[in-house]
């Protein structure tokens, strides 16, 4: 093949390569575009006033942007029998407590499985992949059942106990630790560690992208607990819950209904720019072979 030929061979290969990162690009772009969709029309739903909500067709912009809907969402709120500072603090102690249990259980559960040897251990894993199939809507009569056996009923605990056990979480931290070689473990095991002392002194601090990542999930499935049929008491209730009653009030409310929405999504964005860039350089940085 001469020159020539290697020339047009290369220039067709780098036409293609750079055809498909094209492609690639625009498919990202597009599902990006829908992605952030909801939340730009959830921004712009809570600057507009009342009368431009019920325009046909909708606009995707506010004409005459005002605050209104949030100067009446702190109103009505604190115009319950407690302060609106009291719902954000259960949604905030709810949320803190089922991340740090969920990373803790999660973890130490992974390790059992991943790298312990024991009866049964095959069944279990198995139990927890079918587990994934299953959301908390199919066994929410059995949980209701339980909460009430154990009295905790108008408890702060009914939100948090039923969250600690993720199957996702343990099934994200199992398929982690796996990758753990188990020569690392065995040289620890000689040198006198204990299997609590391995776990939480060699193997969880090389599992930071995997848990920071559980970290995300946890905290965004935690915020947006709602107290529905757990919790009765106003003081014990989450700002999920007093959301969707703000939104169940009626058209009217429809703005107030958005500017709550758009309070509750500033925790979970703020918690994962924070989180996203630990993972990024854990996951550049970290690194374990045999």
């Amino acid at each position: 093949m001469t020159n020539t030929d290697k020339l047009k061979a290369s220039n067709r290969q780098a036409g293609r390569k750079h055809g498909g990162t094209i492609a690639i690009g625009l498919f990202l772009a597009v599902t990006g575009l829908f992605m952030v969709l909801p939340i730009y029309l959830t921004i712009v739903m809570s600057v507009k006033p009342v009368e431009e909500l019920f325009i046909f067709p909708p606009k995707l912009y506010a004409v005459r942007p005002t605050l209104d809907n949030f100067r009446d969402m702190f109103r009505d709120l604190n115009s319950n029998r407690v302060p609106f500072s009291r719902y954000v603090f259960n949604s905030l102690a709810v949320t803190v407590s089922v991340t740090v249990l969920q990373c803790i259980f999660s973890s130490m559960a992974a390790f059992t499985l991943a790298k312990c040897k024991f009866p049964g251990s095959k069944a279990i894993n198995s139990i927890i992949v079918i587990a994934l199939l299953y959301q908390s809507n199919v066994i929410y009569i059995m949980q209701y059942i339980v909460m009430s056996k154990l009295h905790l009923i108008d408890n702060p605990l009914a939100l948090i106990l039923p969250s600690v056990a993720s199957p996702m979480g343990l099934f994200l931290m199992r398929q982690s630790i796996s990758q753990i070689p188990d020569a690392m473990i065995e040289a620890a095991k000689v040198d006198g560690a204990g299997l609590f002392r391995i776990c939480w002194q060699i193997v969880i601090p090389n599992q930071k992208p995997a848990l920071m990542t559980l970290m995300i999930f946890a905290f965004q499935g935690a915020w947006n607990i709602q107290a529905g049929s757990w919790v009765f008491k106003e003081q014990y209730k989450t700002l999920p819950t007093v959301v969707t009653q703000a939104a169940a009030s009626g058209l009217a409310k429809a703005g107030v209904a958005m500017a709550a929405a758009v309070f509750m999504l500033l925790p979970p964005v703020i918690f994962f720019m924070l989180a996203q860039r630990q993972v990024i350089e854990t996951m550049a940085h970290s690194g374990i072979k045999e």
